[in-house]
């Protein structure tokens, strides 16, 4: 089947390459003429394990391409519009590239294409998208909404092995084709959920924010675990083992970040807002997430007897996961910037993120040269007042920790990810404090 995806961002490219592994044509279409270019050779823009090799494979195939014009679309059965939707100021999503992105479409459509909005976008889109492209064109078409359930650092494997495809349809035809596209990716019985398109739009707000509430949720668990002398680690396990709860997103850290959770909570509760409704358990998920980003900053005030004015600090990681190069609504972003308010300096190294960390510090006013990227992880703790864990890369999880008492000015980790044993790290003669964890002797 010969597919156009419209934006080659995270959720477009991942998509494109992965349905031309699965032997369908695809022109990834986008009007950043560098970005393109970059493509073209073989080179992803952005990290994600396995992508780059897939990249590579399909386009020497000639089943993967890339343009900066629609003239794909004109042979297309299935046109994707995969652009960004970005939180406005008031958490509204906005909307603005996929009308642009839409009418493009419409001038190229061929009669009973189909229009896939696979961007995330509030409930009712479906309408208006259908609107926009029905002033631009005579010609007949479908519209389908099929959100993505795409995580950063595993976007191949879930897309090529779903839990589920979502599918908003409102005919038999478009819904008869889609299940055409997706069969190779759920032929172990993987299944196909056909809706209405408005439930498809609220299914992928209502997932994401259900997420962000359990991570929230196991965050403020930590917090009063701090207080009352309860280890998270061991509650964790009491209330996970419960199948009705489960263990997945109640890893206690650094609060949620990337591209997905802080803005899909956003429109979701604005959403409500609009239809008169105050979504509170959506309101309570992003305060308590605002709170958590900085909340180490707490336990570094406490242990250095209020002020760490002239302290440096130095941060291993800096994407918001690790496996991803992403650093949208890092948490790492929030500390840093409270640290550097109250007087701090952060160093940093994350062995991916690092450089679009650097821009960002560099590019802000309120951090422009209070931050410094190192190359490996030892030295970036030279002369520092301590070690603060906020990416979970797998390379910081077994450290040398005498090389690392040997560079500390102060022998102090501020764990922000958990990923050390207690005792270990107490034995080893570091000050240590974590999240919600029980530690003898240490403050909260």
């Amino acid at each position: 089947m010969k597919v156009s995806v419209i934006g080659t961002g995270y959720v477009g490219l991942v998509s494109g390459t992965c349905f031309a592994e699965i032997g369908h044509e695809v022109t990834c279409i986008d009007l950043d003429v560098e970005k393109i270019e970059t493509l073209k050779q073989g080179k992803s823009p952005i990290y994600e394990p396995g992508l780059s090799e897939l990249i590579v494979r399909n386009s020497a195939s000639k089943r993967l391409h890339f343009s900066t014009d629609y003239a794909s679309v004109k042979e297309a059965k299935c046109i994707f519009l995969a652009v960004g939707t970005p939180a406005s100021e008031n958490g509204e999503a906005d909307l603005t590239y996929l009308f642009k992105a839409a009418e493009s479409v419409a001038k190229e459509l061929s009669d009973d294409a189909i229009v896939v909005i696979k961007s995330t976008v509030p409930v009712g889109s479906n309408a208006e998208v259908e609107k926009c492209i029905g002033n631009k064109t005579k010609k007949r078409f479908h519209l389908v909404n099929n959100p993505e359930f795409l995580k950063e650092g595993t976007a191949v494997e879930d897309f090529m092995r779903p839990d589920r495809v979502i599918i908003g349809h409102h005919d038999e035809y478009a819904a008869k084709v889609m299940k055409e596209l997706y069969a190779p990716l759920v032929a172990q019985g993987n299944p196909i959920y056909m809706m209405s398109n408005l439930s498809a739009e609220m299914s992928k707000y209502a997932a994401n924010a259900f997420l962000a509430t359990k991570i929230s949720f196991i965050n403020e668990v930590a917090h009063l675990c701090d207080y009352t002398g309860a280890d998270i680690n061991e509650v964790r396990q009491g209330i996970s083992s419960d199948k009705r709860i489960g263990s997945k997103f109640l890893y206690p850290g650094p609060g949620y970040g990337g591209s997905c959770f802080p803005k899909d909570v956003k429109a979701l509760f604005h959403t409500a807002k609009k239809n008169g409704m105050d979504f509170k358990i959506v309101r309570a998920t992003e305060e308590v997430n605002d709170a958590q980003k900085i909340r180490m900053l707490e336990k570094m005030l406490d242990y250095f007897a209020g002020s760490i004015e002239g302290r440096i600090f130095a941060f291993w990681g800096t994407a918001f996961k690790a496996n991803t190069d992403d650093i949208r609504e890092s948490a790492a972003i929030y500390l840093a910037e409270a640290i550097i308010k109250v007087g701090g300096r952060v160093h940093y190294f994350d062995p991916v993120a690092g450089d679009n960390f650097a821009k960002y510090m560099q590019g802000n006013s309120a951090t422009k040269n209070q931050t410094q990227q190192f190359s490996n992880k030892y030295d970036c703790l030279n002369d520092c007042d301590g070690l603060v864990t906020m990416t979970e890369w797998r390379e910081f999880r077994v450290p040398d920790f005498a090389e690392v008492k040997n560079r500390l000015k102060t022998a102090a980790i501020f764990d922000a990810r958990n990923l050390y044993d207690t005792q270990k790290i107490l034995d080893e003669g570091f000050a240590y404090f974590a999240i919600g964890k029980r530690i003898s002797g240490n403050i909260k």
